[in-house]
């Protein structure tokens, strides 16, 4: 008897991690003759961020335009895993969406790496009008090679350079500075150049390093400057404005091919809707959040001469015009 009791609960338990393991479309149910979908996506931004509230309004307008069939339940902070476990998982089906970050898909996907041109865009209108351009919709097309639709490009904000205790005025202040950035060959390429010590790290781990020295400052937009409070232990920002910074809003290709045809329209447009909203949020809230900082006692460094910058954009350009998507996406928008 103890050993089918044993014997049961090993099964019981192996059942429900199966459970917790299947993506949102196993959970398809009948209901008044039409099929219902409880999606998931995922991010590595926290809560508060213009990602996870995107992801919040793509709910919303799913579950509008479906009549109630559809619905997404919003996973945060990495709860669903790294942006590795989150791919991985779409590519086999088993997470239904994701917002991933340009910077982790653009080393799984070159041309990607078009929307780290440095200086490429005036401000963040500006970079969030190209999403709309051809060469913006084959980058889209090109995750297809990695079992996932493309949707589209949602920003956080405008990259810029913030200190923990040291006022950037110059190309020369950077000169030897350790700086978090996320890990892409753009990035390390543009900060090594300039004489920085580049640092990959989680987003995750930014404030125990700025706090303890580890790190003399990062390279962040607003949006995640503010969400993770770093305003409390740093002094200096300045705003450089040297990348615009998006993430790619995906779906795995497994389930969007389970949908009928009326479905997958309901789903495209239920994201474009959320983008489009979260891009008029994501400007509102580079201004709001560069009031709030000032608030808060940040020495803003606003007038930044770039000029001096120029040699590396040209290099950066010359490089990765290699790739022929990048430089018409470069031609196209300079």
């Amino acid at each position: 008897m103890k050993k089918y009791s044993v014997k049961l609960s090993v099964l019981s338990l192996l059942l429900i991690i199966m459970l917790t393991a299947c993506g949102g479309n196993e959970n398809v149910n009948e209901a008044d003759g039409e099929q219902t979908y409880s999606f998931k996506v995922s991010m590595v931004t926290p809560p508060s961020h213009g990602w996870t509230v995107t992801a919040e309004k793509f709910n919303e307008e799913l579950q509008s335009r479906s009549n109630g069939r559809m619905s997404v339940q919003v996973f945060p902070s990495e709860q669903l895993g790294s942006e590795a476990d989150m791919v991985q998982q779409m590519e086999t089906g088993t997470l239904d969406f994701g917002f991933i970050t340009n910077a982790y898909l653009s080393t799984r996907s070159e041309s990607l790496n078009a929307w780290f041109m440095p200086f490429l865009f005036e401000d963040l209108e500006e970079a969030s009008q190209a999403r709309r351009s051809e060469e913006a919709k084959e980058m889209l097309n090109e995750l297809e090679a990695q079992g996932l639709v493309g949707l589209d490009f949602s920003f956080a904000g405008e990259r810029h350079v913030l200190m923990k205790d040291k006022a950037i005025k110059s190309r020369e202040d950077l000169t030897g500075q350790k700086l978090r950035i996320i890990g892409n060959p753009v990035m390390q390429e543009f900060w090594t150049d300039l004489g920085v010590s580049p640092t990959p790290m989680p987003l995750g781990e930014v404030y125990s390093s700025l706090q303890t020295g580890v790190i003399d400052g990062i390279d962040i937009d607003l949006d995640a400057l503010v969400s993770l409070n770093l305003q409390e232990i740093a002094n200096d920002l300045t705003l450089t404005k040297h990348m615009q910074f998006p993430a790619v809003a995906v779906m795995s290709q497994k389930v969007f091919e389970s949908l009928s045809p009326e479905d997958q329209e309901i789903v495209k447009e239920a994201m474009e809707a959320a983008v489009e909203w979260g891009v008029e949020d994501a400007i509102q809230r580079e201004k709001g959040n560069l009031e709030f900082v000032k608030q808060e006692g940040l020495n803003i460094v606003e007038d930044f001469d770039t000029a001096s910058f120029k040699p590396i954009q040209d290099q950066i350009y010359s490089k990765y015009s290699k790739n022929e998507l990048i430089q018409s996406f470069i031609e196209n928008n300079q």
